[in-house]
């Protein structure tokens, strides 16, 4: 009788060990980010972004271990087209970043999962939950004299970025085994960040902090929300996992006022939580 109370007690300590990775995850991601915005005035994000590509790579090649040699045409141009993602996903970010800030950069990159969520859905629950969110972006973005449309733009580059990011990983998880196909495609985008880091850090020499910061940005955005978040896979269902993403933009706009002073106002919260809330029961929904 004992053994059997135990084991909905043990289950239930994993899935709230695997919440609370989650949780950690999300905000060393975000940590991850503001630290970099930190370098920005030296390294600017392309310089940034470069080392943080460069420690990703190093990471996903050592946990991975792909086995280039072995992999065919038809594995390497999903590869490739994921390499260009994580190329193009962080520069616009973190570019996005330094011009809106941190909170609401995060909130509208994350359109692009939502996004994904929603494709093809025609139940009225989604289909609210999509009108919900496009008035939330409409809150988020309204015009006013310091808007910087730029800025906006490339958050929004960013959400495409991650939606061509869920979409391509599908296909390289189809064809190459394990982690290789994501290792292969970070160690390419690494690659591609090689002439550019040298180009920004030539004519910006980085000072210590500057380069310091990069790295951690590397370590907490990068390497640890993947191990972490591999490990959580195992304690949590998928579904909880694709929910729990949801807390990034929360995470953000809480981090961007603590560690950079980055004021949203009443209004911009509230369209947070709404994007938030959209996308976490989206995809409940489409799991349950």
């Amino acid at each position: 009788m004992a053994t059997t109370e135990q084991a909905p007690r043990t289950r239930d300590d994993t899935r709230l060990t695997g919440a609370a990775m989650l949780l950690g995850s999300a905000l060393s991601n975000q940590v991850g980010a503001a630290t970099a915005a930190l370098a920005f005035p030296v390294l600017g994000p392309a310089g940034v972004v470069a080392v943080r590509q460069w420690v990703a790579g190093a990471v996903l090649i050592a946990v991975g271990r792909p086995r280039l040699r072995t992999f065919t045409a038809r594995q390497w141009r999903p590869i490739l087209g994921l390499a260009a993602v994580f190329a193009t996903i962080n520069l616009s970010l973190y570019t996005a970043i330094d011009r809106i800030g941190l909170g609401l950069a995060v909130t509208l990159e994350f359109l692009g999962p939502l996004a994904i969520a929603l494709l093809g859905s025609r139940r009225r629950i989604d289909l609210a939950c999509a009108a919900a969110a496009a008035v939330a972006v409409g809150v988020l973005t309204r015009p006013q004299p310091s808007t910087d449309y730029v800025g906006i733009g490339l958050a929004v580059l960013a959400a495409v970025c991650w939606a061509c990011y869920i979409l391509l990983n599908r296909t390289v998880g189809q064809r190459v085994p394990g982690l290789q196909g994501s290792a292969a495609a970070a160690g390419v985008s690494g690659l591609l960040y090689l002439p550019v880091g040298v180009i920004v850090m030539l004519h910006h020499p980085p000072t210590a902090g500057a380069l310091a910061a990069a790295l951690a940005c590397g370590v907490l955005s990068s390497a640890v929300p993947f191990l972490v978040d591999l490990l959580a896979l195992r304690r949590v269902p998928a579904q909880f996992f694709g929910a729990f993403m949801s807390v990034n933009p929360v995470m953000a706009a809480l981090v961007g006022r603590v560690m950079l002073d980055q004021r949203l106002d009443a209004l911009a919260w509230v369209a947070i939580g709404v994007i938030v809330l959209a996308n976490a029961g989206t995809v409940l929904r489409r799991v349950g």
